[in-house]
């Protein structure tokens, strides 16, 4: 305690640890659920640090893998007296590609200009003046780490074209190979006691791993996976298939960016672009002009005969590219990884076309453009077999793993049957610090009226809490609704804050700043949202989140569980709505110190059998269907905050 100013010793944070740590030296696979304000980083760490092992630790999010990293690392390590080698690996497009800076700077002619205020650089920033800025930082970075640049945001214009890809990368050929950043961030994690990576970056490397390319896991004695519950939905992906028209137009122009380090002239560049490209420019505009630009996800059953012709059009024509493009890099060789990458493209485009593969196929469009992709039905026994691969142990921990304490749900998706387990809950004291009002009479969820009478009944809430609400909705709809609805009902001491309006996290910024607005959100706020003190002392949520059965990919899998003899609303439906409740809920208690009301306005939830599964999965809440009550309750934590004046919230 003398070495964390303000550490408090939790009984069910020296459990989990003492258990994580005879799970590495057993080398066993442990399954762990830690309700908020256990600890678990420091749980985990701290084994992790004494263990003496070499220690892969995977987080849900880049943010906290920085956090590990940065902060919490270097405290414990000087703490427990235990120095350590760590080191922070990300994915690729996290890192400044050196050579593609360069090209970037022979072709700054050809860039328009930059407007991002978002991301703090001047509307309309000339070109130039943007890679000036990130020239000079070249200069100086160790790490390469664009989160070093805050210029650079994700949403960056520029970002992608200073980072490379796997395809696009030229490895030990390139000329800034002995400066790569990308290569001395792998050589670090290979030389480290201790490896911070993300989900993506992991699920990546187990991808790669299939095809002989993987180098993270099979060094290591242990992995251990926070925010775990991520990781099936994100396995899929990874192990799945996919397209984009977005990958294709890249490969287009890394193929000009080839031939102007070729020495071709831009015009004459683009020109040959075109040329050899002809038919896939074709089959691309066909493509996107029968699949149209409104922002849907289709099963691949339900595309139109024009749509299902403009893609298997576009597989010819990335064939034809990559026929050409092979024939031309035997006498140019810069022009070899782009005939590599329109191979591979057409190879991905030709498994998601043939249906004798399993798996769920869609099609999704925005406004951006279209991709294609097909996710595997059942990835467990690939995921095992590639644990199984080595004698590292496992430790998978996250909030939200098990449903009414039974792991079996998570465990099946990732073939883990076999693993340990240990659910710790929540420290916090829930009776005292929340209230979960559950409301009677409102509509069932199905009915047309349903949205405008839970803003009805959950107005006097917000009112009588003076803000400080997070309303959580389950579709984007009935969020848009809602807010059409709340808008001219709410004074103007209380901000509304609508998701899609800014970026989540500057929404996330107004609302702590405020201290009395009301957040509009859907999926992105029922997780990875941590708002701690009185700034949010009412969560609404208006629906039980089963995933849609019309979404084309719920849809797959519940007809592939029919095929398969299972239930799907037991086996699938259910559990990971309960999971994804659990969640949602947990964004109002988030330290010792904070209080309030969660109001679920679903009445399944105490008019279906399976409601109890719900109930039994949340916390030990005291519960009232008493509005009054609620309110009260309510009452009694607004008069505690200051009302922020509106002007005054961070823009």
């Amino acid at each position: 305690m003398r070495a964390l100013p303000g550490f408090k010793p939790r009984p069910a944070q020296q459990h989990m640890a003492v258990r994580i740590d005879a799970a590495l030296h057993a080398r066993e696979i442990l399954l762990v659920e830690a309700g908020t304000g256990t600890g678990k980083t420091y749980a985990y760490l701290v084994p992790a640090l004494l263990s003496g092992l070499r220690v892969l630790i995977s987080t849900g999010t880049r943010t906290l893998q920085d956090q590990l990293f940065h902060r919490d690392l270097p405290l414990l390590s000087a703490a427990v007296g235990r120095p350590a080698r760590v080191a922070l690996l990300k994915g690729r497009s996290n890192y400044l590609c050196r050579a593609r800076l360069a090209d970037v700077g022979r072709q700054a002619e050809l860039l328009p200009a930059v407007a991002d205020s978002a991301a703090g650089i001047e509307a309309d920033t000339p070109a130039d003046a943007i890679l000036a800025r990130a020239q000079q930082w070249a200069q100086v970075t160790r790490s390469g780490d664009l989160a070093e640049l805050p210029d650079f945001g994700e949403e960056h214009p520029l970002r992608g074209q200073l980072s490379s890809t796997r395809e696009s990368c030229s490895g030990s050929h390139c000329s800034e190979f002995a400066c790569c950043h990308v290569f001395a961030a792998r050589r670090a994690a290979l030389d480290a006691d201790i490896v911070v990576v993300n989900h993506h970056l992991l699920l990546a490397d187990m991808a790669l791993k299939e095809d002989g390319f993987g180098d993270l896991l099979p060094s290591v004695d242990a992995v251990i996976l926070d925010e775990a519950h991520q990781l099936p939905d994100l396995a899929s992906e990874f192990f799945g298939v996919s397209l984009s028209a977005r990958q294709i137009e890249l490969l287009l122009a890394d193929l000009v960016a080839a031939l102007r380090a070729a020495g071709v002239g831009a015009r004459e560049a683009a020109a040959v672009r075109g040329r050899l490209a002809a038919p896939l420019l074709r089959a691309l505009q066909e493509a996107r002009g029968a699949i149209g630009s409104g922002e849907r996800q289709l099963a691949w059953r339900d595309l139109s005969v024009a749509a299902l012709r403009g893609v298997r059009q576009l597989e010819d024509g990335l064939v034809q590219l990559h026929e050409q493009l092979a024939a031309l890099s035997a006498t140019q060789p810069a022009l070899q990884p782009c005939a590599a990458r329109a191979q591979a493209q057409a190879a991905a485009l030709r498994q998601i076309i043939d249906e004798d593969t399993p798996g769920a196929r869609t099609l999704w469009s925005d406004a951006r453009g279209f991709g294609l992709r097909l996710l595997p039905y059942d990835i467990s026994g690939r995921f095992r077999a590639f644990m199984d691969q080595g004698r590292a142990a496992w430790v998978f921990t996250s909030a939200t793993l098990a449903v009414a304490q039974d792991f079996s749900h998570f465990a099946s998706r990732l073939g883990l049957a076999s693993a340990a387990s240990l659910c710790l809950p929540s420290p916090f004291d829930y009776e005292r610090q929340a209230l979960l009002y559950l409301p009677a009479g409102l509509p069932q969820p199905a009915e047309a009226r349903f949205t405008s009478a839970l803003i009805e009944a959950a107005l006097p809430l917000i009112e009588a809490a003076g803000g400080g609400a997070f309303v959580l909705f389950t579709s984007l709809r009935a969020l848009r609704q809602a807010a059409v609805q709340l808008a001219p009902l709410l004074p103007d001491s209380l901000p509304l804050l609508i998701q899609g309006s800014a970026p989540r996290e500057l929404l996330l910024r107004r609302f702590r700043a405020s201290g009395n607005a009301v957040l509009l959100g859907s999926a992105s706020f029922w997780e990875g949202v941590d708002v701690q003190g009185p700034a949010l002392r009412l969560v609404i949520i208006d629906k039980l989140p089963f995933a849609s059965p019309e979404d084309p990919v719920v849809r797959a899998r519940i007809e592939h569980l029919q095929s398969q003899g299972a239930n799907p609303f037991t086996d699938y439906q259910l559990p990971e709505a309960v999971l994804a409740l659990k969640q949602g809920v947990g964004r109002l208690i988030r330290s010792e110190h904070d209080a309030g009301v969660v109001m679920i306005g679903d009445p399944r939830l105490t008019g279906r059998g399976y409601g109890r599964l719900f109930r039994a999965s949340l916390p030990p809440m005291s519960v009232t269907h008493d509005a009054a009550a609620a309110c009260a309750r309510l009452a009694a934590l607004a008069p505690a905050l200051a009302p922020a004046p509106r002007q005054a919230l961070p823009s």
